[in-house]
């Protein structure tokens, strides 16, 4: 998907290094996505859910904080409230863009970070916090010293994320007053709170108070036993299908214009998991499933196979053909159920000269007072299903090698 560089300057005037992902085609809503302060703009979780929304057709910006990763500045001279400013700024700099945010997103401090923000960015519809903490204070105590001796200016040194870290006083102080009730009562916007009850980080009773703090309309999303980073795939693969799901409903985000000779929009299939098979499909910002393989071979059985989603096609077209004739006939059909089947078959067979043809088999079931004769016509019908037309003809595929960008 494309992505590029993009960088803005933070509340100290360095520049600091952002990622833009933006969907292949149209743009139909942008996410301003705040990481755990001290983890940076590329973890694991952080990508998934970047590159689930930009399947979606939305342009994605994740930045590194004051001092981290590929930003400037020193960490040790931020506090929790010059990274709110930070993220009001990488907003204004989307805005300048043309791509004022819709979705704000935040990560442990990071989503303390974007309820607090939220005031300042009014073009936000929603707001998503992942393991957020009530009190930001409260991840001060579950700081591990990476050293006993205090620095010169009262602060420490500690580990955070897998890496030591300088911390200074007037950030420990400055966290530690920090309130957000009064920012969450306010939100004035859709929230959607996601925590893991096993999180030894920030305890779940933080989402509870977050929840409760909150106006409607908001939802609770347990991320099971996941770790605080979030850091499986699967915990990242669910809590990347949840928020896409949830932000359609929300963003009132649009279908893109299809492009011409295409009536139906562009299906776009992008790998999920290079070390498998599994792949992300999308059509527009609404419509979302997952492709892979069974266990057996090598896939991790998540979606569909390949020849899975040929036959669904198959299935649901018969199905709505079925329909679409009875009901224009005013006849008593109840229900229709198509189960379908796929195998090579020897060409031998079926009296063709290949070496094996592909063959689907389908059992029809149709309820309801219907004749025989009926029942005969629906079973006739069911052959003019379009798909069914495409899979007995031979098709034309055109293949072209275009830019990634």
């Amino acid at each position: 998907m494309p992505t590029e560089k993009f960088s803005f300057e933070g509340h100290s005037g360095d520049k600091l290094a952002a990622r833009l992902d933006t969907p292949a085609g149209e743009v139909t809503g942008t996410v301003l996505f705040a990481h755990c302060f001290t983890c940076g703009k590329d973890i694991h979780a952080a990508r998934r859910i970047a590159q689930r929304l930009q399947m979606a057709g939305l342009a994605v910006l994740r930045f590194d904080f004051t001092g981290l990763g590929h930003s400037g500045g020193e960490f040790a001279n931020t506090s929790f409230s010059s990274n709110v400013e930070d993220l009001v700024l990488a907003a204004k700099a989307l805005e300048a863009r043309g791509l004022a945010p819709d979705l704000l997103i935040g990560h442990s401090l990071g989503g303390a970070a974007v309820l607090k923000a939220a005031a300042e960015i009014p073009s936000a519809k929603g707001v998503v916090t992942l393991g957020a903490p009530y009190d930001p204070g409260h991840v001060v105590h579950n700081i591990t010293r990476a050293g006993p001796e205090p620095l010169d200016d009262g602060g420490m040194r500690v580990t955070l994320g897998g890496q030591d870290l300088s911390i200074g006083a007037g950030f420990l102080e400055d966290v530690k007053n920090a309130s957000l009730q009064e920012a969450i009562a306010g939100l004035g916007r859709a929230l959607l709170v996601m925590h893991a009850p096993r999180d030894s980080v920030v305890g779940v009773e933080n989402a509870t108070q977050i929840f409760a703090a909150a106006k409607h309309p908001k939802s609770f999303v347990t991320l099971d036993d996941a770790d605080h980073l979030i850091s499986r795939t699967e915990d990242a693969e669910y809590a990347a299908s949840v928020i896409a799901a949830w932000a359609t409903r929300y963003l009132g985000l649009r279908t893109p214009t299809p492009p011409p000779g295409a009536p139906e929009g562009v299906i776009r299939v992008s790998e999920a998991d290079p070390a498998g098979f599994l792949q992300d499909i999308q059509n527009g910002p609404h419509h979302h499933l997952l492709a892979d393989e069974p266990l057996a071979y090598g896939g991790t059985n998540k979606g569909l196979s390949p020849y899975g989603l040929v036959a669904a096609g198959l299935g649901a077209c018969t199905s709505m053909t079925i329909r679409m004739y009875a009901r224009r006939k005013g006849w008593p059909l109840k229900h229709v159920r198509v189960d379908v089947t796929h195998d090579k078959v020897h060409a031998q067979d079926a009296g063709t000269s290949a070496t094996k043809i592909d063959r689907f088999v389908r059992n029809i079931c149709v309820e309801g007072k219907l004749s025989a004769d009926q029942r005969e016509r629906l079973l006739e019908i069911a052959d003019r299903c379009p798909v069914h037309h495409t899979l007995e003809k031979h098709s034309t595929i055109e293949t072209h090698l275009s830019e990634c960008r």
